[in-house]
């Protein structure tokens, strides 16, 4: 979820790139401690890259990967039935991430119930409340802009979460805090979940361990890049 406030805007151990880590290394349960520390430090440098690669975007580059998603956003939503009254989850823009804020706007004009995530306890799911154009929001326990806590919760029929990297099992690379794996691990039913990546962020593999929860769709500006949906 750059910006505060409400202005738009290999084998080794440890390995160091993915071809490091034998596919006979891998244990897909993660009781190995040295297996479950080599993959940790092995996704901290694809997302110290990914983040490299998504901050050195020009402005322009920005805006138009931004209008893009929105574009294949706007049109999932609507192939989903997703219209009136339904509850979407979107995200307000952190450290360079796609600024989606003009498609918060165009849903709730359209009556769209448009929730935004905020942490509220250290290690704990995301909480989701309601937002609305021109709402003040004040920073969560996380420092992002969110609604405050006199604004409804809300359970998202769709969430959109944003994602630095994803392989095609639609496991997806954040920033490391889990908070998304254990938001979704504690929503029922699971809402229908799009990650939202730039261009580059495709993965071979993140070698997933047992709480890494998959995502339906990744949708990038170039398109619909994974559907997972049956």
């Amino acid at each position: 979820m750059s910006g505060a406030g409400d202005r738009p805007g290999r084998f080794a151990s440890p390995p160091c790139l993915a071809g490091e880590i034998a596919p006979d290394y891998f244990d897909p349960l993660a009781v190995d401690p040295q297996q479950q520390s080599d993959v940790s430090r092995w996704r901290r440098a694809q997302r110290a890259n990914l983040l490299a690669a998504r901050a050195a975007l020009d402005a322009a580059g920005r805006e138009a990967a931004a209008q893009a998603l929105m574009r294949h956003l706007t049109a999932l939503l609507a192939l989903a039935g997703l219209g009136a009254g339904s509850v979407v989850s979107l995200y307000w823009p952190i450290r360079c991430e796609p600024d989606l804020r003009p498609l918060l706007a165009d849903l709730a004009r359209q009556g769209v119930r448009v929730a935004l995530p905020v942490v509220e306890a250290d290690a704990s799911p995301l909480s989701f409340r309601l937002w609305q154009p021109g709402m003040k929001l004040r920073p969560d326990g996380l420092g992002v802009p969110a609604p405050d806590t006199q604004a409804p919760l809300v359970r998202p029929d769709c969430a959109i979460i944003p994602t630095l990297g994803w392989d095609r099992e639609g496991h997806r690379l954040g920033y490391g805090d889990g908070a998304w794996d254990r938001t979704l691990a504690a929503l029922s039913p699971r809402p229908l979940t799009i990650g939202v990546a730039l261009a580059g962020g495709e993965l071979r593999t993140l070698y997933p361990q047992p709480h890494d929860i998959a995502l339906d769709l990744i949708v990038t500006p170039d398109g619909v890049q994974l559907d997972r949906r049956g």
